[in-house]
């Protein structure tokens, strides 16, 4: 396959995961100027951010399913109207129940554009180079975290959050017809097998040790930042480390960059420690352990900069995409969209869970001017850092899942 119709693939199908990571996180510029018009508490807002993350769960499995019979440029290209019209229903809502409707559309909307490029990277790139696809698909989404900071802040100077949901919606109307035009229509080649025996296909993986095994670790770290960076990172900036809003801004946007950087470094990385002897699931696994030891400097609130603890955090939060690209190592071609979505949904799932958590968690105490005392911020973090301590000693304990699942597929 030539070098010019892979480009292609990477760019047009990050193009697609920069909107879904657009949208995971504009909430971030949105939240205080939703909380002044409608009133919202907390835990309002953080169940409305969440929906994004329940929307896109409930939806992974017949997206991996449709992704397996139909190829991703179709499913894509179709799915994101639905994210349009998703914010153009959140623009133009008066109250909390049709801002709810419009974020879980959005959710749902975007909910194929990770598994859609990963599953068209793992039809165009060979296995050993999904590791550094993988990472720069991320990064390219991770541009997505890096505008929602200060670019958005500064375009909501201009516009208000309503008008910018307008241009949104168009935006993304462009890169779904992009994606239908140019995207290569081999992708599109449907696999045989019908729907049931697909749905049958996603309760296999469900049932498999290597999977979970595979995810145990990766999905807690991944849900923690995810929530954390896609709302409760600026609030935490503001009230724990006193920093002013346009700082707390910018340092969001080094999160994304940070975020980015670590996606390619750690994907282009992993391939070359595997030729010395470290796996790819040992490498992944170091990196997620970076991460959490990151939290624990911020909560013990070390005398580093806020800029080097945010750009760790950054760095090491997104080490746990790796498992997307161990996952092909032990499921065969045809299942990757199934396995790609089942594992996002676990993700997903969490991050709702975690999202809601520290919104409800948050209100136990009362706030000040809309800021929530440092021992309320500090008591979420330490208990999130427990459950993924927790996680790590099960991804790490020895297990013949692994070598089970490797010797199904090979």
């Amino acid at each position: 396959m030539s070098s010019s119709v892979r480009l292609r693939v990477f760019f047009l199908f990050a193009a697609g995961y920069f909107v879904s990571y657009l949208f995971r996180g504009v909430n971030l510029g949105f939240a205080p100027l939703i909380t002044h018009d409608l009133g919202l508490s907390a835990a309002d807002l953080g169940l409305l951010t969440s929906l994004y993350f329940i929307g896109f769960a409930l939806a992974q499995i017949p997206v991996g399913v449709l992704l397996d019979h139909f190829g991703p440029r179709t499913v894509t290209a179709g799915m994101l109207v639905f994210a349009a019209v998703g914010i153009w229903v959140l623009g133009a809502s008066q109250g909390l129940a049709g801002l709810m409707v419009g974020r879980l559309l959005i959710g749902v909307g975007v909910s194929v554009c990770l598994s859609a490029a990963f599953k068209a990277s793992a039809q165009h790139f060979p296995v050993a180079r999904l590791p550094l696809v993988n990472g720069f698909t991320m990064a390219v989404g991770g541009l997505g975290g890096v505008a929602v900071g200060s670019p958005l802040a500064s375009l909501l100077q201009v516009a208000n959050w309503r008008q910018v949901c307008v241009g949104l919606g168009v935006f993304t109307l462009i890169v779904s017809a992009t994606i239908l035009l140019f995207a290569p229509r081999k992708s599109d080649a449907r696999h045989q097998a019908d729907i049931v025996t697909q749905f049958k296909g996603t309760w296999h993986i469900l049932k498999s040790g290597a999977f979970w095994k595979i995810a145990s670790f990766s999905v807690v770290t991944q849900g923690v930042f995810y929530a954390m960076q896609s709302l409760w990172i600026k609030p935490y900036l503001l009230d724990v480390m006193d920093l002013t809003p346009a700082h707390a801004s910018a340092l969001v946007s080094v999160l994304g960059l940070a975020m980015m950087f670590g996606s390619v470094g750690f994907g282009a990385a992993a391939r070359g420690i595997e030729r010395r002897g470290i796996s790819v699931y040992a490498f992944c696994g170091g990196g997620m352990v970076l991460f959490v030891i990151t939290q624990i400097l911020m909560v013990l609130r070390a005398p580093l900069p806020p800029a080097v603890l945010l750009a760790a955090y950054g760095i090491f939060g997104g080490t746990g995409i790796l498992s997307y690209a161990i996952m092909a190592e032990y499921f065969p071609s045809h299942m990757i969209g199934r396995t790609n979505t089942t594992l996002t949904l676990v993700i997903f799932l969490l991050i709702f869970g975690f999202q809601v958590g520290v919104g409800a968690a948050l209100s136990f105490w009362p706030s000040v001017g809309g800021r929530y005392p440092v021992s309320a911020h500090l008591t979420v973090w330490i208990s999130l850092i427990a459950l993924q301590v927790a996680s790590a000693v099960w991804y790490a304990w020895p297990s013949a899942a692994l070598d089970k699942g490797k010797q199904a597929v090979h």
